[in-house]
């Protein structure tokens, strides 16, 4: 397995899933603008990106190097993490439950081995395999690391597959490619290619999982914060920025999750909160690195603190006074945006264009905020320390918009007023609805009166007019005279008329023109 946290961020999907659960959803995205955002901008990139040492311990380095725990903490965890049993893994309600559904496939015929793809009929034995097999993820100094337990983390779905009792029991502990490499022979090459794949996959989930817990964790940081005291006081202020800022995520996470139930909360009370988060975890972090911020001279960092603490809890407070304001002017935007949109290309029902349209003014106007933010902070005693201010410029504007966006777009799809706004919407028709309704109707009222011209029946009106629309199409696509010859040849036989010469009794149009007093008939 291997470290990528940086890249999981850069790449993970944290858009909300219609059947994800919303507050869930909303700290992932948190976390992507946050974490991200803070390891990047305050040079902290390095307590996890060195692969061959530093001050903390990475998932990457205590895997290469397991006599090497910079923690004793942590070391203790990985040596009091008990012998491998089988039973407990096996015995797991989700292996269980996992075994069960694959029983009940393979019972109606529907069971592929997922090594071979070969179907297990009702009467075939069937086992259950750990792709990454259970017990090195038991050993893994990465998983004990990160805290998860190895009994879910094996038992996962991307990661117990059903095959062959022979390939199973013969596999045992094995890492895929070390038993390809001692039986692959006994595999074709697209099986073999099969089953690298699903342990690329299985693989790939467990590492995300485990390094998300893993840096995303009070744990890390607080080792991270103590390794940053020792690089130096010039890359150190700026480091110990970055600290404040994760005791202020962290902060905001509890803050959240002592919450019963975001969906009740209005959107004042919601900003509210996020401001006495700020406030806390900026008070936090000053006791719990008292140390750290200590260490550099004339109070000046906790100068820097004061003035961080008024700026940001100002940003959210002032937001949540203002918010019915601020979602008014998008609305009011919203009706000017729509005079010059003549284009609905998803073809939304009204109310959810104006809601698709807010979404993308919240999201500009966050930014903007954002930016107003920037200059703000950067106007301020913090913004003119050098190199510093220009980092906690930047990256308060960012912790902004991305809060600020994040949140807007929560509210926008969770809020109970903004959906019956949505609901009242969808019931109007705008002009271009009933102007291409009245259309189809004057249409309709065409196509009968024609059939009425015609005589005949208006179903049979409607087959014949499709199916000269379909022959005209045909005709305007011929590359080629020879392609248009056989395209009218075909129509003649589908529409079943008889070709003129024919009705003169001639077989071919060169026997006809063969007879000189020969006429063609037409009906």
């Amino acid at each position: 397995m291997s470290n990528t946290f940086v890249g999981q961020l850069d790449g993970a999907n944290f858009m909300l899933s219609p059947n994800e659960d919303m507050k869930e959803g909303l700290f992932k995205q948190y976390e992507r603008v946050i974490v991200k955002s803070i390891i990047t901008s305050f040079g902290l990139d390095f307590l996890i990106s060195d692969r061959n040492g530093g001050d903390v311990d990475t998932i990457h380095n205590i895997r290469n190097n397991p006599n090497d725990y910079k923690s004793e903490r942590n070391k203790q965890n990985y040596e009091n993490r008990g012998a491998y049993n089988s039973n407990e893994y096996h015995g797991n309600s989700q292996y269980i439950e996992t075994n069960r559904y694959y029983s009940n496939q393979k019972k109606n015929s529907n069971l592929y081995d997922s090594y071979t793809n070969k179907k297990i009929a009702p009467n075939e034995k069937m086992d259950l395999d750990h792709v990454v097999s259970a017990k090195e993820i038991h050993d893994d100094p990465g998983r004990v690391l990160s805290g998860l337990s190895g009994v879910e983390l094996a038992n996962s779905p991307e990661n117990l597959k059903p095959t062959n009792p022979h390939t199973n029991r013969q596999k045992k502990a094995d890492t895929m490619e070390d038993y390809l490499e001692k039986h692959g022979d006994e595999y074709t090459d697209k099986e073999k290619a099969r089953m690298r794949e699903t342990d690329k996959k299985a693989r790939s989930s467990i590492e995300a999982k485990i390094n998300k817990a893993y840096y995303t964790s009070p744990a890390f940081w607080q080792d991270s914060a103590i390794a940053a005291g020792k690089v130096g006081l010039k890359m150190g202020l700026r480091q110990a920025l970055g600290f404040v800022f994760v005791e202020i995520w962290f902060a905001i996470k509890e803050e959240f999750e002592k919450v019963n139930s975001v969906l009740s909360m209005d959107a004042s009370e919601f900003f509210n909160s996020l401001g006495n988060a700020v406030k806390r975890g900026i008070e936090n972090c000053k006791k719990k690195y008292k140390q750290l911020l200590e260490s550099f001279k004339d109070g000046a960092l906790a100068g820097i603190l004061s003035s961080l603490t008024t700026t940001l809890c100002n940003i959210f407070f002032t937001t949540g006074k203002n918010i019915v304001r601020i979602i008014r002017q998008a609305w009011t935007s919203i009706v000017e945006a729509l005079k010059i949109l003549f284009i609905n290309p998803d073809q939304l029902p009204f109310g959810d264009r104006m809601l698709a349209f807010t979404k993308v003014i919240a999201t500009g106007a966050s930014v903007v905020i954002g930016v107003l933010i920037n200059e703000a902070v950067a106007s301020t005693a913090l913004g003119q320390i050098p190199v510093v201010g220009e980092v906690v410029s930047v990256f308060c504007g960012a912790f902004v918009t991305g809060i600020m966006s994040c949140t807007l777009l929560y509210i926008l799809d969770t809020n109970p007023l903004v959906k019956k706004l949505v609901t009242m919407l969808n019931s109007f028709k705008s002009t271009y609805d009933i102007y291409m309704e009245r259309l189809r109707e004057e249409v309709a009222l065409l196509e009968e009166y024609a059939a009425k011209l015609m005589e005949i029946d208006l179903d049979s009106f409607k087959k014949e007019v499709k199916a000269f629309s379909s022959i005209s199409e045909e005709i305007s696509s011929a590359p080629n005279e020879l392609a248009l010859n056989n395209i009218l040849e075909n129509a003649y036989k589908k529409m079943g008329f008889q070709k003129p010469w024919e009705k003169a009794g001639f077989n071919s149009l060169d026997d006809f023109m063969d007879d000189m007093d020969a006429k063609l008939i037409f009906n």
